[in-house]
């Protein structure tokens, strides 16, 4: 008798023991929401006598908050992470137009503040014909990444003019939902996606611009096979600081995802063929190369 007593006299030990230890592990401390959200317009070019800017359609924004950890900014449906609070957009549309742009700061505890800022801005960029031509054949041309060539994917650093610290090797992902995509350009501003029914890419972007679609990633954090229907938006073409760039509406991409504001420069062209590279929410330079089908 006396060493069953021992026996649950330890046993009641091990269990208070055990769920004081769980009880610590999920302490968290104060959740706290950022406050006093402030966001800065800075349109390049902008003065008495130019109002909407220097008509490169460029915008500085710059947010700050009380208590802010990070902050991501939204604009026209794509999300982009900015640390320092700092973001660049191009606006392309030629004109005088208004763009609303919404700055989320986050705090302790996952906790949220957001402000929304709108903006008039000029642009007066127009493209060169040959630019056109190559891109739509001045009516709809067919594009899709090419695979057969090295360096048709690859990442470097955002200001980089070359995929320096990885370049993928002629058809190094193969079977993984990016090499049968094609990519339509139509000449009245229209785009189609066709993405045979699966889409490749960073599996955090994509589960925030697409949704989580209960697959795990590989240990790249990439979805290599990811459910994504085609899907159709706008594009158009603008030229900060001169570099020529194509920007897509929304989650227009480039075969292989990885969010940020989808502008891509057009590092290099010929009549069917460019290399391109987009910024990605990672804060990365990520590259491709992109041949006419047609």
């Amino acid at each position: 008798m006396k060493h069953l007593k021992y026996i649950i006299r330890l046993l009641l030990v091990g269990f208070f023991t055990f769920f004081s230890c769980e009880e610590e592990d999920y302490e968290f401390g104060d959740i706290i929401a950022p406050s006093n959200l402030q966001i800065t317009a800075n349109i390049v070019g902008q003065d008495a006598e130019n109002p909407y800017g220097d008509g490169s359609g460029n915008v500085n924004f710059s947010a700050n908050a009380d208590n802010a950890i990070t902050y991501q900014y939204i604009y026209n449906g794509s999300e982009s992470l900015a640390p320092s609070g700092e973001k660049t957009y191009s606006f392309g549309n030629t004109g005088v137009h208004t763009y609303t742009v919404t700055v989320l700061a986050f705090g302790t505890g996952g906790a949220t503040t957001s402000a929304t800022v709108e903006v008039e801005v000029l642009a007066l960029y127009a493209p060169p014909a040959d630019l056109l031509t190559m891109l739509t054949n001045d009516s709809s041309r067919t594009w899709r990444l090419k695979a057969e060539a090295a360096g048709h994917f690859g990442v470097g650093p955002a200001d980089g003019t070359s995929p320096v610290w990885w370049a993928a090797a002629p058809y190094d992902k193969e079977g993984l939902g990016a090499y049968d995509d094609r990519f339509i350009f139509n000449i009245d501003g229209t785009f189609t996606h066709i993405t045979n029914g699966t889409g490749y890419g960073k599996a955090t972007p994509l589960d925030q611009d697409f949704g989580v679609a209960g697959q795990t990633p590989n240990a790249d954090d990439e979805y290599v096979n990811y459910p994504l229907d085609d899907y159709s938006e706008s594009w158009a073409l603008s030229a900060p600081g001169g570099q020529e760039t194509l920007t897509f509406s929304n989650v227009g991409y480039h075969g292989f995802y990885v969010g940020g504001d989808h502008s891509y420069a057009i590092l290099e062209r010929s009549a069917n063929e460019m290399m391109i590279k987009t910024v990605g929410s990672d804060g990365n330079g990520w590259f491709a190369i992109l041949i006419a089908e047609d």
